[in-house]
């Protein structure tokens, strides 16, 4: 089925027509039109799915014409967005479950049928998050345990609901199974062919525009919003069109290449804005160098990082599962429609709001840290920026250790031998299923170093607790194949399965000697990952420095055993004679990682897997569930529990509420992250969470991890706020803590906001700048609503957060500008009343009146009319419920 065959112009037709001055009926949109050939091709793609999902109530003729004027309506028009399909990972993919299965029981109560509950739009699920590591090498029985209740549920979810495609553990990280499994780039239903296009529940999501594939990520919440057939609501963005010029440094890895880009486009201002990349250096980035790239543009904040189909797209897909047949057919129609892209002809560039240029040849290895990932620090500076963080001041990067203890070494024992651990010292290396597996070259180039470095009679210490995560079995089996993966095991890089794991906590503890002597000393001690996340505390709570680096310098960081190297000067180590060996002596070619790659890789990875994809999993075959159409709840489980989110649901829309005389519940700072609010690592041992979990009579081994449990309401809403990091202006120093104003006393958060409900007394929450900021995590949103928290008053929001609370029914508030907690003069110990308008609109100021007298102003942030309609229904999912029974 081609272009001619295809009813995009039929409907263009139908939509838009409108009446000239004669009175006769026009057609104002033509693919030739120059509106069309101007707009930025990630528009394009917006704009067919408006066409094509054009019924009027979602999607009005009046968006499609906001979006084809693009060039006027950017950042002005709201319009929406309605995905091909929606990706879940398991962590955010059972919380979204349960819903839905809670959902089917609220129907089924009210008298309907519970198959009402049904994704409209097709979903694929894929199990890669629970990987804990706690042993040398994975057991897939012992995961099994572990993990059975949440497989046995997401078993029932693959046969009670349509449109649910389970993919089931141990075959890929979500990731690489969005790019190597059910991308499709052109999709065809009901004799349709339209662009492929995804929103997913995990923050790798974005790699996916890599191939030309329109996808970003979205919240828990919102992703059950689009699986029950609402359409994503945006902002029109703005597209910065990002040119490439200039050749690629021999030395310089894709990660490098990823790193420069990032720091150019976080200096230039654009987020929640689009990317697209034109101009001739694109030609020069495989597909893994794009998809790499495309990963990480949450990092600077943009909504997506998108590469246009071209003839490398092309090459790359003739080398996958995909047909011939499929291959004409996709280019063909991406031609016809025009989203093909060549870079000969600049005339064909589309118009952009702003161009940012890059040269490529100008970029040079760097890592990121020692606490955020937006502080580069090239690879030759390191060691005398890590010397400079000791001495600065306690900040973003700074650690104050005193000049007469920076020279500190502390003596340990380990395997009966004795080792000495100082500042910088590495005690955590993984390479992981993360930004980096998908592109075969970095990872060759680690498995190529090891080899050398193996060769030459380097290794790593038995102390340092090293792991390779592979994205999927892909990764491993080119690792096999290529000869370098018995060299990485030789080093203490064995795979460990597939999954997310260092970089959300999923870390074994350290062995106690080490911590021990880091206490000791009170050593910063350091974690080098192949991640793109590492805030302080994540990876272990003993280990405060983590930089980002790319897999090889992963490698290579562990084998010196320290960041304060430098590897032009200083060597890793010394073979079996004695001589020292430095990183150049063992740092492979870019023409011997191609050489490999071409020759070993790209024609077998995707053999391998339609290969995994047909055997499938022995273990999930056999993995027993009920075939009810409502789920069977164990009252005992302690890890899916029917959540409360559809208790008193009525069939009426309810007006909101004022909220009189409300409690703050925490008093907090600037970047509040969604890992302060909703931790995803281990549970503390003396926390609320493991109190409950306790009273189960489960003990600390059993506890599993918060990301683990998501399905279980009872646990997440006793994690919320349970980060040890977690500065609260109530109490003056981290910890998961705050102070229940009306008896003075400092107590958990989850007992203060439980003694707060029994009390009947509403809560709000006061906060800084950047407010949710970090990954998007639907527990961050659903968690303080199950607390009793009303509103939350900020200086500024990150968007997905903003959007979660309202979609929980929390109304974010925004403090004026240049006005703040601080300006006000708010102590937090107020009690608050706030005056909402039964019709309340988007943007508008609302007033606050305090305990103490002072009364001010904040913005409701409803970005959109759809916004509010989900406030005044109490959140998206009961406004979901209430249309199915009405």
């Amino acid at each position: 089925m081609f272009f001619s065959d295809h009813p995009f112009s039929n409907l263009i037709d139908s939509i838009t027509n409108e009446k000239g001055e004669d009175g006769k009926y026009f057609n104002p949109l033509k693919l030739n039109d120059p509106r069309y050939e101007k707009l930025p091709l990630s528009i394009r793609i917006l704009l067919e799915a408006a066409v094509r999902k054009c019924d009027g109530f979602y999607v009005k003729k009046e968006d499609v014409l906001a979006i084809l004027d693009w060039q006027h309506q950017q950042g002005v028009a709201e319009v929406p967005f309605a995905p091909a399909r929606v990706l879940l990972q398991d962590f955010t993919g059972i919380p979204a479950m349960v819903d839905l299965a809670a959902m089917r029981d609220a129907v089924a109560k009210y008298g309907e049928d519970p198959n009402l509950v049904n994704p409209k739009c097709p979903t694929d699920l894929i199990v890669d998050h629970a990987l804990q590591i706690d042993f040398s090498k994975w057991n897939q029985e012992m995961e099994l345990i572990r993990n059975k209740e949440r497989l046995q549920f997401f078993k029932w979810c693959s046969k009670a609901f349509r449109n649910v495609n389970v993919v089931p553990p141990d075959f890929a990280a979500v990731h690489q199974v969005n790019l190597e499994y059910i991308s499709r780039v052109v999709q065809e239903s009901d004799g349709f062919l339209f662009p492929d296009s995804v929103v997913g529940t995990d923050s790798h999501t974005t790699m996916i525009n890599g191939l030309g594939i329109l996808g970003w990520g979205v919240g828990g919440i919102e992703s059950e919003a689009v699986m029950l057939g609402q359409p994503v609501s945006l902002t029109l963005p703005k597209v910065v069109g990002c040119k490439l010029v200039g050749s690629i440094s021999a030395l310089a890895t894709s990660i490098d290449i990823v790193l420069g880009i990032t720091k150019h486009l976080r200096q230039a201002g654009i987020a929640g804005k689009f990317v697209e990349f034109f101009g001739p250096g694109v030609s020069q980035l495989s597909i893994p160098d794009r998809t790499t790239i495309a990963n990480m543009c949450p990092e600077y904040s943009a909504t997506v990082s998108f590469f246009p189909v071209d003839d490398v797209t092309l090459k790359h897909f003739k080398k996958t599962n995909f047909t011939e047949e499929k291959l004409e057919m996709m280019e063909a129609y991406l031609k016809a429609v025009k989203l093909y892209r060549g870079y000969q002809e600049q005339s064909e560039d589309p118009q952009y709001s702003e161009v940012v240029e890059i040269n490529l040849g100008s970029i040079v290895p760097h890592v990121s840290g020692p606490k955020r990932p937006q502080d580069r620090v090239a690879v030759s500076d390191m060691k005398q920026d890590f010397l400079s963080c000791l001495s600065e001041k306690v900040c973003f990067k700074g650690f104050h250790i005193p000049p007469e203890k920076q020279e500190t070494l502390v003596p340990f024992q380990h395997g009966g031998k004795e080792y000495q651990l100082a500042h910088g010292s590495v005690v955590i290396a993984a390479v992981i299923s993360c930004t980096n597996n998908c592109n075969p070259s970095v990872m060759l180039t680690a498995g190529l170093l090891a080899k050398k470095a193996v060769e030459v009679g380097l290794a790593v210490k038995p102390y340092i607790r090293t792991s390779l995560a592979p994205g999927s079995g892909m990764v491993t089996h080119y690792l096999n194949t290529s000869g370098v993966l018995p060299y990485l095991s030789q080093l203490g890089f064995e795979v460990i399965g597939y999954g997310c794991a260092t970089c959300v906590g999923n870390t074994a503890p350290l062995p106690e000697t080490v911590v021990g002597a880091i206490k000791q000393g009170d050593l910063i001690a350091c974690g080098v990952l192949s991640g793109n996340r590492h805030f302080e505390g994540r990876l272990c709570d003993c280990v405060r420095a983590n930089y980002l680096a790319s897999p090889p310098l992963v490698v290579a960081y562990a084998i010196a055993g320290t960041v304060s190297i430098d590897f032009e000067r200083d060597p890793l180590g010394v073979n079996a004679d004695g001589k020292p060996v430095f990183l150049s002596d063992v740092w492979p070619s870019r023409e011997e990682v191609q050489h490999v790659e071409e020759h070993t890789v790209i024609s077998s990875i995707f053999q391998d897997v339609g290969v995994r994809a047909e055997v499938g999993n022995k273990f999930w075959n056999n993995i027993d569930c009920s075939e009810s159409v409502l789920f069977q709840w164990d009252p005992k489980s302690t890890y899916i529990r029917c959540p409360p989110f559809f208790s008193n649901l009525t069939k009426e829309c309810l007006a909101p509420q004022s909220i009189d005389n409300a409690h703050a519940l925490l008093f907090l700072g600037d970047k509040v992250t969604t890992d302060h609010i909703s931790p995803a690592g281990s549970i503390a041992r003396v926390s609320a969470a493991a109190k409950y979990l306790q009273s189960k009579r489960l003990t600390p081994r059993e506890f599993n991890s918060y990301g683990a449990r998501r399905g279980n309401d009872a646990v997440m809403t006793r994690g919320t706020f349970a980060s040890i990091k977690l500065q609260n202006r109530f109490i003056g120093k981290t910890g998961p803590k705050t102070l229940h104003v009306p008896s003075g006393q400092t107590m958990d958060v989850f007992e203060a906001a439980e003694r707060y409900q029994k009390d009947g007394i509403p809560l709000i929450i006061l906060a800084g700048k950047e407010y949710g900021s970090g990954s998007s995590r639907d527990w961050a949103a659903k968690g303080p609503y199950l607390l009793g928290v009303k509103a939350v008053i900020a200086e500024s929001f990150e968007k997905i957060h903003r959007n979660h609370l309202v979609g929980m029914g929390i109304i974010p508030l925004q403090f004026r500008p240049g006005e703040t907690a601080d300006t006000l003069e708010l102590s937090g110990k107020e009690r608050f009343s706030i005056s909402i308008p039964q019709e309340i609109a988007p943007k508008q100021e609302i007033t606050i009146k305090t305990s103490s007298g002072k009364t001010f102003k904040v913005t409701a942030l409803f970005e959109s009319e759809m916004d509010v309609a989900f406030y005044r229904h109490g959140g998206i999912l009961r406004y979901v419920a209430q249309r199915m029974l009405q």
